[in-house]
């Protein structure tokens, strides 16, 4: 431990004493900056021995797929045409889906995958749009022999991804969910946002992606993250989860597809409509609490959102409905899992029986 000294003031005369204060100031200094060094070098000690244990105690869940120059994970379980395909949310790896897989295989076959960059898929070509991801996602299910046609699962930016598919590849795709999914008017809710509220928010997120890799590198968010889930899911698994969403290349994935954002808005309207696909939107019925802003902003913002840009996504089929959960805030799959597995089997059911395919 450094021991600090303060001056002793009594005696010594002005200079004396000034000399004092100075040598007590860079002592002070030096103390601090070697703090400061040993809190660095052991939290990236901390982080580099931990990473280095999570490689070893959680292994791939599912298989690696060779698509061009990438090597893409997907997990593949049950059977049952037509095939669920689901799609994550910005930064969640495959394994977000744990407590809703399982129970899809119950009755079809259902794919989740870690698209490049996340997981235990290798980081993709820039930038990261729907379009990109689309088209590799299309590739990956060629590639591992899984055949349509295809009820799509997209989980908040995964939406997009998957209308994006949808339009790409329509002859594949006979029915879709949409949890709590990204909407192309998303502006309309920065929504009831005041212009310097706004700014500061965009500031905010702008510091938190300059001070994310950090607190990834130097051990903060393995010390104290919670993670995506958290609440939700037994210890282990969420710490797996952790480990996956956290590494540096899912962050760096996140962040280009959140760059590319207006690019990806262009091409999901560009998609089109769903035609008379079966269609079930889940809204999430909770506000994502942000203390930052006054109650009737939060609330004018989740009027926006339920009933405005998520009810219009119940449109964009004829044979589409919205199902407000209540009691469930944006990670449904972590929170509300029986209210996605409920819908799937609804629209994959209704598919199933408009479609004939077995």
């Amino acid at each position: 431990m450094v021991q600090i000294r303060m001056p002793d003031l009594a005696g010594g005369g002005s200079r004396g004493f000034a000399r004092q204060v100075l040598r007590w100031l860079a002592r002070s200094a030096l103390a601090l900056i070697a703090l400061v060094v040993a809190l660095v070098v052991a939290g990236a000690a901390y982080q580099s021995i931990g990473t280095w244990r999570d490689t070893r105690r959680f292994v791939q869940q599912g298989k690696s797929i060779q698509v061009d120059s990438l090597k893409l994970n997907l997990d593949c379980t049950g059977q049952g045409r037509p095939t669920v395909i689901l799609e994550s949310g910005s930064t969640i790896p495959a394994r977000g889906w744990v407590r809703v897989q399982p129970d899809i295989a119950r009755f079809a076959r259902v794919c989740s995958y870690d698209r490049a960059g996340y997981g235990w898929s290798d980081p993709g070509p820039e930038p990261r749009t729907s379009l990109q991801i689309a088209t590799e996602l299309k590739a990956l299910l060629q590639a591992a022999g899984e055949r349509g046609p295809y009820v799509m699962v997209g989980h908040s930016f995964g939406g997009f991804n998957v209308r994006v598919f949808t339009g790409l590849h329509p002859s594949d795709v006979v029915g879709m969910v949409l949890v709590d999914a990204s909407s192309e008017d998303y502006q309309e809710g920065a929504y009831a946002l005041p212009p310097a509220a706004r700014q500061l928010q965009d500031e905010d997120e702008r510091l938190g992606s300059l001070i994310e890799p950090l607190i990834i590198r130097f051990g903060v968010a393995r010390l104290f993250g919670k993670g995506t889930g958290s609440g939700y899911l037994p210890k282990a698994l969420q710490e797996e989860v952790n480990y996956l969403s956290w590494q540096p290349k899912a962050r760096r994935a996140a962040a280009s597809e959140w760059e590319q954002m207006d690019q990806s808005v262009r091409q999901v309207r560009a998609a089109g409509d769903l035609g008379d696909r079966p269609l079930i939107v889940l809204t999430a019925g909770k506000s994502q609490e942000d203390p930052s802003l006054p109650k009737e902003i939060q609330d004018e913002q989740q009027n926006i959102w339920t009933n405005r840009l998520q009810a219009a996504e119940a449109h964009l089929s004829t044979r589409g409905k919205q199902i407000i959960l209540p009691d469930s805030g944006h990670l449904i799959p972590f929170q509300d899992p029986e209210a996605v597995v409920s819908a799937v089997h609804e629209a994959w059911t209704t598919a199933r029986a408009s479609t004939g395919v077995r």
